[in-house]
């Protein structure tokens, strides 16, 4: 390990960095109050534990009140942060990570209808899409006020003890004044470069005023906006050597593209089938030109990647930011040798996408991320006896429900229908945009294999199979089956599944009904068009893939369009009959009595999952819990003491859609969250 590229130390300025590799500067959403409280301190501070170098914290945390917060932005501009940002400083520093944060005035990029209800503003009144805000002209005094608030925000950091501080201009207000896009104004803000670039000049000079030469101060920058509107890659690199030549910054981190929209912002933040380190070439160009400190991460998510980037010289330092929410330790199973361990992140974007619908970040498959607090990230044996675990089902839940039921020492069968772990997440890994998903299996059964799982394929579980294993705790991850008895005529249609598993073959005019708005119809759906048919997805939502995320959607969209597939809103497929050698479907609305009819050659019903509960009901009346869970012991992650039969001779538990329809992550964080208090 001593000559691996990624672990050799790094020196910024005065600053030792104990490795190469960096989580890069997200908003997670874990603030509370605006202020970096316990939840925000701990996840930090689990990636300091796992031997992370630098931690960039926000994105971003806002300088003004008129920077209204987008997805849960810290507010710097408040006092109240600095004993906050003392308390994660120190739990970082503890581990021997450096703690930065990334602070910007968010110009257009957000909306004027929360917290103060101050006007948005940005160089010129041009409205970002993706934020929907129509921003008034910033003037004089306007900017003043803003210069002095990232001065102030500065000292704030400084005293708050963090290593250095990170300014955006990444289609943001500093930016905004770059480029050609965005600067329609006709004062000494626009024209040449040296007018563009007058308040930053104005901001970086403040901030060194107020915290002196020795704090560290880097800008997180657009070098090229890959548009024919915006910043080109002449004047992008142009700027950098500016920035450099001014001895006013100390690092670049380097963005290429633009956000504006849905669409702009993944070619930014690629998502699964996308391509890998788009942009790393472009930043070890700039890197060559300048001579200076480079940072940068985009879908830099697994190992190899990041030693190539360091190693080749392209990057000083390389971000893994999505790959350390998936596993926080990444670093640490490097140095130990335990490269082969790290969970993947598997490009599901789920994180992100929760933050841009106004949620919490989580990983797909760590449930542990943002819940350091109860979750653990690594797996400890439990201190009474081992005891015998069944779980029947190897889909997410299942395998979940094994590792760590095997981590806590106890002796555990897995009982798998099929010849292969996966359920619904095999299913969905068939698309080939979105085979990545399958590491959240392989992980999973690699971890079982290791632990010493007793896994057992094609083995269809029947009471008295589970008993003859004379349990002491069962677990129940059968999964669902599709619903698709919503449509009257529901024997003419098919299900999702039999799509995506190849049972049926798509052909001619299909019909998606999709009522259930996540991604099983809309994978399904695009599988279908790729096949070549004629598509037409229906929806009873307002709005077209109401639990799919902004970058998620992305993706679905451009296959879409690329198909011509149509797509309908409001309306809900009534019925389906047969008509000669066609169906014809009834398509009706919550809001009116028209009915509308469809002749189509297939109709795809999509509404979720049933349980496959037999298992578990024929054992309920064996057990000693009745398949009770006490809510507030699982919550608490205490061990679960329901008894309602004193004679039982097991535990009963049932998990993921066993219970009821939802996603891949409920389903893994029903099981870390039970089997950990096991």
């Amino acid at each position: 390990m001593a000559d691996d590229p990624l672990l050799q130390p790094y020196r910024l300025k005065h600053l030792t960095l104990r490795n190469r590799i960096m989580s890069t500067a997200h908003e997670p959403a874990y603030s509370e109050d605006g202020l970096p409280k316990e939840r925000y301190r701990l996840y930090h501070a689990e990636k300091a534990k796992g031997g992370i170098a630098l931690t960039m914290t926000a994105g971003s945390a806002i300088v003004s009140r008129d920077s209204p917060a987008a997805f849960g932005n810290l507010h710097a501009y408040k006092d109240e942060i600095v004993p906050w940002l003392r308390e994660l400083a120190d739990a970082c520093h503890e581990h021997g990570t450096a703690v930065m944060m990334q602070i910007t005035h968010l110009g257009r990029r957000t909306n004027w209808n929360k917290a103060d209800w101050l006007p948005v503003l940005a160089p010129s009144p041009i409205r970002e899409p993706a934020h929907r805000s129509f921003p008034k002209t910033a003037e004089d005094w306007d900017l003043d006020r803003i210069v002095a608030d990232y001065a102030d925000t500065a000292e704030r950091m400084r005293a708050g003890g963090l290593d250095g501080i990170e300014i955006e201009a990444y289609g943001h207000l500093l930016d905004g004044f770059w480029s050609p896009a965005t600067n329609l104004r006709a004062d000494e803000y626009n024209g040449s470069l040296d007018n563009r670039l007058r308040f930053t000049w104005r901001v970086l000079d403040a901030i060194r005023a107020r915290v002196g030469p020795d704090f560290i101060v880097g800008l997180r920058m657009v070098a090229d906006e890959d548009w024919d509107k915006g910043l080109t890659r002449e004047e992008g690199v142009e700027i950098a050597r500016r920035l450099v030549a001014s001895g006013q910054v100390d690092f670049l981190n380097l963005i290429r593209g633009h956000i504006e929209t849905d669409a702009a912002l993944a070619e930014v933040i690629p998502i699964q089938g996308m391509r890998s380190a788009p942009h790393l070439d472009f930043c070890g160009e700039v890197r060559a030109e300048t001579k200076f400190p480079i940072l940068h991460a985009a879908r830099i998510a697994d190992v190899a990647t990041a030693r190539h980037a360091i190693a080749e010289g392209k990057l000083d330092m390389v971000g893994m930011t999505r790959a350390h929410i998936a596993d926080p330790h990444i670093v640490r199973k490097i140095s130990e040798g335990r490269e082969d361990e790290i969970r993947p992140c598997v490009g599901a974007t789920y994180c992100l996408d929760r933050i841009y619908e106004g949620h919490e970040a989580l990983c797909i498959h760590n449930p542990a991320t943002g819940r350091e607090r109860s979750m653990p990230h690594v797996i400890t044996r439990a201190d009474g006896p081992p005891r015998r675990v069944v779980v029947i089902g190897a889909g997410p839940a299942g395998l979940e429900a094994a590792r760590v039921s095997a981590g806590r020492g106890h002796a555990v069968t897995l009982l798998e229908a099929a010849p292969e772990a996966g359920g619904q997440v095999r299913l969905a890994s068939r698309l080939p945009r979105r085979r990545e998903l399958i590491g959240i299996v392989d992980w999973r059964v690699a971890m079982c294999e290791r632990a010493g799982v007793d896994m057992r394929f094609n083995s269809y579980a029947e009471a008295a199979d589970v008993l003859a294993l004379e349990p002491d705790v069962v677990i129940i991850a059968t999964g669902g089956l599709p619903n698709t008895g919503i449509v009257e005529g529901a024997e003419l249609a098919v299900s999702t599944w039999d799509i995506l598993a190849g049972d049926v073959k798509p052909a001619g005019r299909v019909l998606v009904y999709d009522d259930n708005a996540a991604h099983p119809g809309l994978t399904a759906a695009e599988a279908i068009a790729d096949a070549g048919c004629s598509v037409e997805i229906v929806t009873p939502e307002r709005f077209f893939a109401a639990d799919i995320g902004g970058l998620n959607h992305v993706a679905y969209a451009r296959a879409f369009d690329r198909h011509g597939v149509r797509i309908t809103i409001n309306k809900r497929v009534l019925g389906v009959r047969r008509s000669g050698n066609a169906l014809v479907a009834a398509i009706g609305s919550d809001y009116g009595e028209r009915v509308d009819e469809r002749e189509v050659d297939m109709l795809v019903v999509e509404h979720g999952t049933l349980p496959l509960d037999d298992l578990y009901f024929d054992l309920r009346p064996l057990s000693r819990n009745g398949g009770e869970v006490d809510h507030a012991a699982l919550i608490d992650v205490r061990p679960q003491a329901a008894t309602r039969n004193p004679d039982g001779r097991f535990q009963l538990f049932r998990i993921g859609d066993a219970v009821a329809s939802r996603n891949v992550h409920a389903a893994i964080y029903d099981a870390l969250r039970l089997c950990v208090a096991v």
